[in-house]
């Protein structure tokens, strides 16, 4: 660290090998996709109607599927919290059927919490783009990958203060810092858009069209798909069945 250049101690960066995902609030169950799709038939339905036969239930959620009738999957919304690095952020947001809102660099201190991969992430890739796979890194690439990432992660931050204590704004002061860092947003979408999400940011050997997703956006996926299948199990159910492809 350059001469001048110090973190005070209650400022010292913490690392995090993991996300955080949570439900904040919702409005979504199986019955909400039921309406949508009976309502072309059957007109308006009292929600005992709608629940009366849930092997039919199954059997219309299947065939909304399958034949890919995708707005009924639409009537529906729940809100996250995601804490997760910048650079999965960045490729989230290619998800435009989504509502988004993440905090700023520009209004508040950013908190020194970075990204280091865990030991079960793998780290070397081999093969060609579109025919890669990847490998386990040795311990020695490991303890590179971890040392070479703190202490870059403890200079940027370093950096990121001498210009805040010198009075410089945040929205330029933040310029130093790495993709590594922690962000965190609200993110809010509805099944159809989830499922989407999840045909692309997850590996499935369910999933009829093969996915490719870094590591990182998969573990945020995950604790995703989690929530929803217990609020839409049936839902759930037909999209994995149907080869986990967006309807």
């Amino acid at each position: 660290m350059r001469k001048g250049l110090h973190v005070p101690e209650e400022s010292a960066p913490s690392f995090r090998d993991d996300v955080t995902v949570e439900l904040v609030k919702h409005s979504a169950a199986d019955t909400d996709v039921l309406f949508a799709a009976r309502v072309s038939t059957l007109g308006e339905q009292s929600l005992d109607e709608v629940r009366k036969d849930p092997e039919r239930s199954k059997g219309l959620l299947n065939y909304l599927m399958r034949d890919r009738h995708g707005s009924p999957f639409e009537h529906n919304s729940m809100t996250f919290f995601i804490s997760a690095p910048i650079f999965v952020f960045r490729e989230f947001h290619r998800h435009r059927v989504w509502s988004y809102n993440e905090e700023s660099g520009r209004y508040r201190e950013l908190r020194p919490v970075f990204y280091v991969p865990g030991r079960s992430r793998k780290l070397v890739q081999e093969g060609k783009p579109g025919r890669y796979v990847f490998l386990d890194g040795t311990d020695a690439q490991h303890k590179l990958v971890t040392e070479v990432m703190e202490a870059s992660y403890r200079r940027s931050y370093a950096a990121y203060q001498e210009m805040l204590e010198a009075g410089i704004a945040r929205e330029v002061a933040r310029s130093v810092l790495p993709v590594g860092l922690f962000s965190t947003m609200y993110a809010t979408c509805n099944a159809r858009a989830l499922m989407h999400f999840l045909s692309l940011r997850t590996k499935s050997e369910a999933a009829t069209v093969p996915s490719f997703p870094q590591r990182e956006i998969e573990m945020v996926a995950e604790k995703m798909e989690a929530i929803w299948a217990e609020l839409m199990p049936l839902t759930h159910a037909a999209f994995v069945a149907n080869g986990r492809v967006a309807p």
